[in-house]
């Protein structure tokens, strides 16, 4: 019944979603989003082609860690460890069977790639044995499997398990999240080049930067004090509804389009709003300025509190 009276205190905006969709997408393909329009994980390792099985396997390994991480943190160490002969080896799905569990969790954090060395190490080599045991080392293998399919690809994500010690265990471990899955298929179309199909049907990558730069602009409002899931359900929904029947580049918007330049906008203007007020003092060169609502946005792990 709580939960009931939450969502009742919400509203999802879609014509003001709308706008802001079209005005966010086309700011940061022209100019940025406050004078940005580079992501992390769009700086290559240095001599890698775009699209190649190297580049495929650093995105894939590297985004799998995406959770909790400052994201410039987590791709320049992840650049870092390509470049050193020592630890190439990490992106190698093969070499990563073949290496003991210790020697991986050590080279994880020469450069720092590995904030919480156990459990980092046990997502980075389950998912990379994943793709080297069912897929030749190949992640286009298992996408090609799931006919390029954006929905399959995150069903078959959830429900890949493997036995170790008695137990089913999941094959792809975070990167099969509700965050990291999109996120990972916006990456190999945006990075990798590659087609994937029905992305229309992909929830858009919900994390604090996303969900503080929506409810600062006003696209879902009201009044809420509670789990961040909650409230993250409620923003999926919002973005799903906004960009319907908005084109861009001669195809249809998707809720991912408007992930990027969400994100700048938090990280880059909403963080330095006042969480109280909603005064912001990247107001006056803010793209979306027009669209900045007063009130309370307080975004933090494991909670969401509202008041616009």
């Amino acid at each position: 019944m709580g939960d009931a009276r939450k969502r009742l205190m919400i509203t999802i905006d879609e014509i003001r979603g709308k706008a802001v969709a079209r005005l966010l997408h086309d700011a940061f393909a022209a100019q940025g989003i406050l004078g940005r329009k580079w992501m992390p994980e769009d700086v290559m390792p240095a001599g890698v082609e775009t699209g190649s099985l190297e580049h495929i396997l650093f995105l894939t390994l590297t985004v799998a860690l995406d959770y909790q991480r400052e994201a410039e943190a987590l791709w320049r160490a992840a650049r870092e460890t390509f470049a050193d002969p020592a630890t190439r080896y990490l992106f190698e799905p093969k070499a990563l069977h073949e290496t003991a569990w210790q020697t991986v969790r050590e080279d994880m954090q020469r450069y720092r790639l590995s904030k919480k060395p156990g459990k980092d190490c046990n997502i980075w080599r389950t998912v990379g044995i994943t793709f080297h045991k069912q897929w030749e080392g190949d992640p286009q293998n298992f996408l090609e499997d799931c006919k390029w399919d954006a929905p399959t690809i995150l069903e078959r994500l959830r429900s890949g398990t493997h036995l170790n010690n008695g137990r089913q265990v999941p094959d792809y471990l975070f990167l099969r999240g509700k965050k990291i899955g999109p996120l990972w298929l916006r990456m190999l179309r945006d990075n990798a080049d590659l087609e994937i199909k029905n992305l229309e049907e992909v929830p858009i990558a919900v994390d604090v930067h996303v969900a503080r730069a929506t409810l600062a602009l006003g696209v879902v409002r009201g009044g809420y004090d509670g789990d961040d899931e909650g409230m993250y359900e409620e923003i999926r929904r919002a973005w799903r509804q906004s960009v319907k029947g908005l084109e861009v580049g001669g195809r249809e918007m998707v809720a991912l389009d408007v992930d990027e330049p969400l994100w700048h906008l938090s990280k880059y203007g909403c963080t330095d709003r006042d969480q109280a007020t909603g005064e912001c003092s990247h107001c006056e060169r803010c793209e979306a300025r027009e669209f900045c609502v007063p009130g309370k946005v307080v975004v933090s792990k494991g909670r969401v509190l509202l008041g616009t």
